[in-house]
């Protein structure tokens, strides 16, 4: 009898980082997750509902607060050839509960049924795991997929999910995982029954998840550089930090400056080194000297849900539900327009007029990290033909003031980071993302509307939230405002 059960989940914990593992079943109470990751759980025990849907004469096992239960019922399940839900088993000390077992002729076809839009490389290790215990248990599987959202799928009635779902292939993933199942087992025992793994944080803290333990680790980590090799950003800024670490440089400011050669690299190493922050006034004037004026200083909040709630829309799609614009005058004024829509139904038309509403004919309409914004708009005008050509129209004005920041202006306090939220401190020091209340980041906002358009959702609730969600709103798009000021400055 084994101590600690292992599960596909911390099978999974393992591979990310042994200690993970360690932390899940030794130390659970030092986790601490994020209101996003409950709500991820929250779609997955959806998305799981919906794969049942499809089989209505399928067979439900036990919960899991009742594994014995479960176990036992699995085999008077298998027997009766129907599918299957939450088949329950248990080989070696792992306890496995398989979404989708599937009648395949003499055997089965069990299927791992994800959120995602994809296959990730951690699904095929999930669902080779539960083949090794099912094969170990007897059960014949005859094909293994990954069910995965289809994000071509679009909702044409209420309540109709069925071909949300699609299946990728598992089988040759499968095949070359199962020989390692033994070893990995093995190791991921070892190191329940063993003292607490010493291992330094890392890329693994963040891959494939967000890791819940990172407080607990960095609380015990010993300091590292104020400004790591590590922060060093994109592709290119990574593959060197990770060269130079190896090399036992992780200090940036300890980095010889010839061992950069790439430009905007080049700009953060000597940022860093020096204190003194990089700023190319003229470099700013010159990249927005063609922008026309008034300026719109434009910024969406979405809300994407991974499995749609309104007609015509899609998994993930997103569906602005607010937008501030700050249009700034030659003349230094600087008026607001915004919009907001909490009603619950789908905000994407009253959006889309109130948008065409707030921005006039001419002037060039900014935005940091534009790509963003210009999907919105062009989501929208597929959407609404009779506004499409108007819509398309702004789509073309739009700029982007995030490559201007980043060709001209870094502050080693940014940390490798060009962000918003990164620059306008070191450039607008009296706008503070800290000061707001309740909605300080895009994850927040999402999470706030759904909070306020949910039927339970008090009216003295809803205002409160659409106060934070104003303010948050407003402070993205005045941020623009006075950040490109302040790179004339």
């Amino acid at each position: 009898m084994y101590s600690n059960r292992l599960s596909k989940s911390r099978l999974t914990a393992f591979r990310q980082c042994p200690k993970k593992l360690w932390l899940e079943v030794h130390r659970p109470e030092r986790k601490v997750e994020s209101p996003d990751v409950q709500a991820r759980y929250a779609v997955g025990h959806q998305v799981g509902a919906i794969a049942q849907q499809d089989y209505p004469q399928g067979v439900l096992i036990a919960p899991d607060n009742n594994l014995a239960q479960a176990l036992a019922e699995t085999p008077s399940a298998l027997a009766q050839a129907r599918p299957v839900f939450e088949a329950t088993f248990q080989h070696g000390g792992v306890l496995v509960r398989a979404d989708l077992l599937l009648p395949d002729g003499d055997g089965w076809h069990m299927a791992e049924v994800k959120s995602t839009t994809s296959a990730k490389e951690y699904h095929y290790a999930d669902i080779a795991a539960q083949v090794w215990v099912a094969q170990a248990c007897g059960v014949a599987i005859h094909h293994a997929t990954v069910r995965h959202i289809d994000n071509s799928f679009v909702l044409r009635a209420e309540g109709d999910y069925a071909g949300l779902l699609t299946d990728a292939d598992a089988d040759a993933q499968v095949q070359d995982l199962l020989p390692t199942l033994p070893h990995t087992v093995q190791q991921a025992r070892e190191t329940l029954e063993g003292a607490e793994p010493a291992i330094a944080m890392g890329e693994q803290c963040k891959t494939p998840f967000e890791c819940p333990f990172q407080a607990y680790c960095a609380k015990g980590a010993p300091p590292g550089p104020d400004y790591p090799v590590l922060l060093l950003p994109g592709i290119a800024g990574k593959t060197l930090g990770r060269a130079l670490a190896a090399e036992g440089l992780e200090d940036l400011q300890r980095v010889p400056a010839g061992r950069i050669a790439n430009g905007l690299l080049q700009r953060i190493h000597a940022a860093t080194t020096s204190g003194k922050p990089y700023h190319d006034r003229a470099g700013a004037a010159r990249a927005m000297q063609g922008w026309a004026w008034p300026r719109y200083f434009l910024d969406f909040e979405t809300i994407a849900p991974p499995v749609p709630v309104w007609l015509g829309t899609r998994p993930y799609g997103q569906n602005p539900f607010q937008f501030s614009c700050h249009l700034a005058a030659r003349d230094g004024s600087v008026q607001q327009r915004d919009f907001l829509d909490l009603s619950g139904h789908n905000p994407s038309r009253a959006c889309a007029e109130a948008l065409l509403a707030a921005i006039g004919p001419v002037g060039a309409i900014v935005a940091y990290n534009a790509s963003f914004e210009r999907r919105c708009i062009a989501a929208l005008a597929a959407q609404f033909a009779d506004l499409a050509p108007r819509l398309r129209q702004l789509e073309q004005r739009v700029v982007d003031l995030l490559p201007v920041v980043k060709q001209n202006f870094y502050h080693r306090d940014m940390r490798g980071s060009f962000s918003i939220k990164a620059v306008l401190p070191t450039l607008v020091p009296k706008l503070r993302y800290e000061d707001l209340g309740g909605v300080h980041s895009g994850t927040m906002a999402q999470l706030a509307y759904t909070d306020a358009t949910a039927p339970g959702c008090s009216a003295a609730r809803k205002a409160q939230l659409a106060e934070q969600l104003t303010a948050y709103c407003t402070l993205d798009s005045l941020a623009m405002v006075e950040l490109a000021q302040a790179l004339l400055t």
